[in-house]
């Protein structure tokens, strides 16, 4: 299987840059003043790097983003892995309600911090085409001081999290569709539901025009390594065991949040289970539209690039259980959400809307087998497992006076 022979480590950019001139990208799909559309463009770089131009129809702005894969998928983890983008930012979606909400009530709140544990099942044979990936409910600790009382806090950081469109992933059934297009033909589906959203453009040429805007614009280090830090107190190297044809198996994501004085956002993601990865800090911001200053990806952009990772990791770790051949690979994918509840009417609901997702291949292999691979994508994904089915959020509220 060749690819590309772009990579993070040859690359002179930082692993996450606000997009200098965004107006030469198309515009991000069903976008109104009522919801967020997110489109993501993403491609497979060597090995199993991704990078990903994640454009906020809401703002107008666009982040283009990086990820790498940890041992247990071979990669040279050089950014982090796909679920700790949604982890990231899930956490700060989550922390944003709540400092929104806390503003609208009239709550002081310090020291806020967020711990969120996900997990995720996988099994299942590849060869057999029965594996598949489930999500777990995420446990999340809210550590928050403050004079309000318990319960004006537990009432604060319970209607948050219910406004939070990023939680409503996890608490809403949604079924996502795609569109396929093979060596330049649309092949349609097999079993995944058939998109219909208008057909898009393959995104491979949009990546190599893109530069930074003005540093100044945006903060340094938005994703960064963090070099001996770890959450989980186990660097026991692990094996590629996401290669293994037959699965059976728990993963584990943690995220740990806290608030800067500047107002970002600082989120530390580890893969706890399989271990061996590294810690990775991300930085977060609200848009300037919604409170913030737009100095880092909003918690609902981190999300978007999240899924686009996972299910291309997908695809590319199926491709090497098979040993089918696959080329290059790309999509384009169509997120949409409520306006953050807290930001747009007090109490409402958030609400999440399912994924679009064209798929764009180059390969020697049939049709049929193309489908497959866009099924089976599909169905060992993580994240795409967190919008089918209905894992509701645990929450443990720790008030300190």
């Amino acid at each position: 299987m060749s690819r590309s022979a772009a990579s993070i480590q040859a690359s002179a950019f930082p692993l996450v840059f606000k997009v200098g001139d965004s107006s030469s990208l198309p515009e991000a799909s069903n976008n109104n003043g009522d919801h967020i559309a997110i489109r993501t463009y993403a491609r497979a770089l060597e090995g199993m790097q991704k990078e990903a131009i994640v454009h906020n129809g809401f703002t107008n702005s666009a982040w283009r983003m990086v990820s790498d894969e940890g041992p247990w998928l071979n990669g040279t983890d050089l950014s982090s892995f796909p679920l700790g983008f949604f982890s990231a930012g899930m956490a700060a979606s989550l922390a944003s309600e709540i400092v929104a909400l806390a503003k609208q009530r009239g709550i002081a709140i310090q020291n806020l911090q967020l711990i969120q544990d996900a997990r995720y099942t996988q099994e299942g044979s590849a060869l057999k085409r029965t594996m598949t990936g489930s999500a777990l409910p995420i446990e999340t600790e809210v550590s928050i001081t403050s004079d309000a009382s318990n319960a004006d806090v537990q009432e604060l950081v319970l209607h948050a999290l219910a406004a939070s469109p990023a939680d409503a992933i996890m608490r809403t059934a949604l079924q996502n569709s795609f569109r396929t297009t093979l060596n330049g033909k649309e092949i349609g589906v097999r079993k995944v539901k058939m998109s219909t959203t208008p057909e898009a453009d393959d995104p491979q040429d949009l990546f190599s025009p893109i530069s930074p805007a003005d540093a100044a614009s945006f903060a340094e280090d938005i994703i960064q390594k963090q070099e001996g830090s770890d959450t989980s107190g186990d660097k026991t190297a692990a094996s590629s065991i996401g290669y293994a044809v037959e699965q059976k198996r728990v993963v584990q994501v943690r995220a740990v949040l806290g608030l800067r004085d500047d107002g970002l956002k600082t989120i530390q993601t580890q893969c706890i289970q399989p271990s061996g990865g590294s810690v990775f800090n991300f930085l977060s911001d609200d848009s300037a539209e919604l409170g913030g200053q737009g100095r880092a990806p909003t918690g609902l952009d981190y999300i978007s690039a999240g899924v686009s990772f996972c299910f291309m990791t997908q695809i590319g770790r199926f491709v090497k259980q098979v040993k089918q051949d696959l080329q290059s690979y790309a999509i384009v994918q169509d997120s949409r959400f409520s306006l953050p509840g807290s930001s747009a009417k007090p109490d409402r609901a958030g609400t999440a809307q399912p994924v679009d997702t064209h798929v764009f291949l180059t390969s020697g292999a049939d049709d049929e087998a193309n489908r497959v691979l866009v099924d089976m994508g599909e169905k060992t994904c993580y994240l795409h497992a967190c919008y089918r089915g209905i894992a509701k959020t645990r929450l443990q509220l720790l008030k300190r006076d």
